[in-house]
């Protein structure tokens, strides 16, 4: 990483001591963040186009040791140029130029206790976090409070999905991030529970989109969530409720000095390309530990999320293992049960007969037990070292490849720590981590090198479990692009080929959407191991119930992981269209959640030129079925038209 440092200390910088007052641009000079201190407070307030994204905003925080939000006065400063490259390998995109100007305005409080506030800019992002250096012979701290605050124009309105009360809803699991958006509210909406809203959270304002979140917690932070809004337009950081885990561990974050918060990320610009494709969440965190492992991302078959829990035994999971082999997936995910309906004696069989057809497999766990009332097992496993690692070490002799844990109990620093040490153990063991019934993940895909996904998001499962559901996805579908998937990868297990969602096809809830729609998600959603939503019915011919072979041979092909992501156009909770790129070739898909077909001309010259050849997978606006043209030939590529049906999309492959 480059960086160049410029230090000034008031006493050679009179005049900005005076005005107590100092601003940091992105490199382009269109982002601006003023910071301002007066009567002992600080403020900071972010412009786009010199027009204003947020009003004067409260910094600052309430310690054990001290006050750090009153009584402040002025140190010094210092400036950076921040000029770095670094690759990922299961994100948005593959290899980052990030290029960012830093402002570190160094503060005391009025006992003299000393913390920096360190704000990086780039083009579309800001990250800002306190920095906390040893007090004396005081060597840690407990933060009580953030005063840190976004306080937004009025006419903004928001897409906001709202913290849920604690120990409700199945087995009293929650919250774990499952709750319903609200798309274009008002400010003026309280949150359905009156806990505030988790993150990331999306506003426009009358003059840009603005994506707030946080990246780099670990296990020395909680997670956090905005507030409901207080005066006119005000959100400020909230920490978890003293009700999640079932009590169990503190609401206050500590950490030992010298030591920081977390990044608060905004992600600002007049349209929404910007908060497609951030990179906000990797651009200020770095990996935890190093790993000795080659982890392999790919595509999986998963019983579960249709054939529900009677589908854990053991011949119904070697239907799911044919299947992926069908599919030439590498993964199969077995799913909660397995340790009773299979046992751990017939699991070892299983895996070794999974491993002679190619394909490799995932184990779910419950995170614990004592904080829920789950009953799935394998429950108390994970929360326990002890334990744990005697069960990881099994299924690396085993050879099992990674495990999906569920029902974690909210945001505190306690909980943090399992989510850590779980990742920490499983990569001693060459095992890759999936996360469901979750928080929020916080730039983990750079920080730990085993991580692969979480739910963290009202996913496929709901689809089963209610028919609203089924009839609200084209709406949510348009929503995670913009808001929960631009922020980290998205564990959502869809792509539903079945028309009826139940063993056999032929009863149960009931697919709203067209094929189309359901091969565009799989290009919307990104996480590096999808385990999709297909079943082995889907094999059969469309006679007897089966998926169109155009269907299922596009589900043979799908890349889960992306060298480049670009958004075409869309509008949260209406429609989206985006491209990624893999190995070289553009996969570009759209859907439509209008309520009706909807035509759209699209500029492609990014992604192809006049005369190139496209695949191209598009709605029969007469039923659901896809159709299909192998070899469609642009004319125009700066005005591509393409129509979807209500609940439709489609898929363009470039060639």
């Amino acid at each position: 990483m480059k960086r160049i440092t410029c230090l000034m200390l008031l006493a050679g910088w009179a005049i900005f001591a005076l005005a107590q007052t100092a601003e940091v641009k992105s490199p382009d000079g269109r982002l601006a963040v003023n910071i301002n201190l007066t009567g002992g407070k600080a403020a900071y307030q972010v412009s786009y186009d010199g027009k204003t994204v947020l009003d004067p905003s409260p910094l600052g925080f309430v310690a054990n040791i001290g006050d750090f939000s009153t009584g402040l006065s002025l140190e010094g400063t210092e400036t950076a140029f921040i000029d770095e490259t670094y690759e990922l390998n299961r994100a948005k995109v593959a290899k980052v130029h990030y290029v960012a100007n830093e402002l570190k305005v160094m503060l005391q409080n009025a006992n003299k206790q000393h913390f920096s506030l360190v704000m990086r800019v780039s083009d579309n992002d800001i990250a800002f976090r306190y920095e906390v250096p040893r007090q004396g012979e005081t060597g840690s701290i407990r933060v009580m409070e953030e005063k840190t605050g976004f306080d937004f124009p009025t006419a903004t309105t928001t897409f906001l999905c709202p913290q849920s009360d604690a120990m409700i809803g199945w087995k009293r699991t929650k919250p774990s991030y499952e709750e319903d958006y609200k798309a274009d509210a008002p400010m003026t909406a309280r949150s359905h529970y009156g806990h505030g809203f988790t993150f990331p959270c999306l506003f426009h304002t009358p003059d840009a989109w603005v994506l707030v979140s946080e990246t780099g917690v670990d296990s020395r932070y909680c997670g956090s969530r905005l507030s409901d809004m207080t005066g006119d337009g005000l959100y400020t950081i909230a920490y978890p409720m003293a009700e999640e885990n079932n009590g169990n561990g503190t609401v206050e974050p500590a950490f030992g000095l010298p030591g920081a918060t977390p990044w608060r990320t905004m992600t600002v610009g007049t349209t929404l390309k910007p908060i497609v494709e951030t990179t906000a969440p990797y651009d200020n965190v770095r990996p935890r530990y190093e790993t000795t492992h080659q982890y392999k991302f790919g595509r999986g078959t998963w019983s579960w999320i249709i054939w529900q829990d009677n589908s854990i035994n053991y011949d119904d999971q070697v239907k799911y293992i044919q299947l992926a082999k069908s599919l030439g997936y590498q993964y199969v995910l077995i799913d909660n049960w397995w340790d009773t309906n299979i046992g751990i004696a017939r699991m070892e069989e299983l895996v070794k007969y999974a491993q002679s057809q190619g394909v490799d497999v995932f184990l779910w766990f419950s995170s614990s037990g004592y904080w829920n009332d789950i009953e799935q097992g394998p429950i108390n496993k994970m929360d326990n070292p002890i334990e744990r690692k005697q069960w990881m070490r099994w299924m690396q002799k085993l050879g099992v490849k990674g495990i999906k844990v569920d029902f974690f109990g909210g945001d505190k620093q306690e909980t943090m720590r399992l989510y850590e040490a779980i990742l920490s153990d499983a990569d001693d063991c060459g095992l890759m981590v999936i996360f469901h019934g979750c928080t929020l993940p916080r730039g983990w895909e750079r920080m730990y090198p085993n991580y692969v996904g979480s739910e963290a998001v009202l996913a496929s499962e709901n689809l089963v479990f209610s028919q609203g559901f089924c009839d609200a996805a084209p709406f949510n579908a348009t929503l995670h692009p913009f808001i929960r998937n631009a922020v980290g990868c998205m564990e959502y297990g869809g792509c539903v080929l079945n028309r009826r969602l139940a063993k056999g096809n032929t009863r149960g809830t009931t697919r709203r959407t067209t094929d189309c729609f359901e091969l565009a998600t799989t290009i919307l959603f990104q996480n590096p191991i999808q385990n999709f939503a297909l079943t082995p019915e889907n094999l059969n011919t469309p006679e007897n119930g089966g998926a169109p072979e155009s269907s299922v041979n596009f589900m043979k092909q799908v890349p889960t992981t992306w060298e480049e992501t670009r958004f075409i156009d869309g509008y949260p909770g209406k429609f989206v269209v985006l491209a990624r790129r893999h190995a070289g070739t553009w996969y570009i898909a759209g859907v439509n959640a209008t309520g009706e077909p909807l035509s759209l001309k699209l500029d492609l010259t990014t992604f192809v030129k006049k005369g190139d050849a496209v695949e191209l997978y598009s709605d029969n606006l007469q039923n659901q079925d896809p159709s299909y043209n192998a070899r469609l030939v642009v004319k125009k590529p700066q005005s591509v038209m393409v129509t979807m049906a209500k609940a439709g999309g489609f898929v363009m492959i470039t060639q």
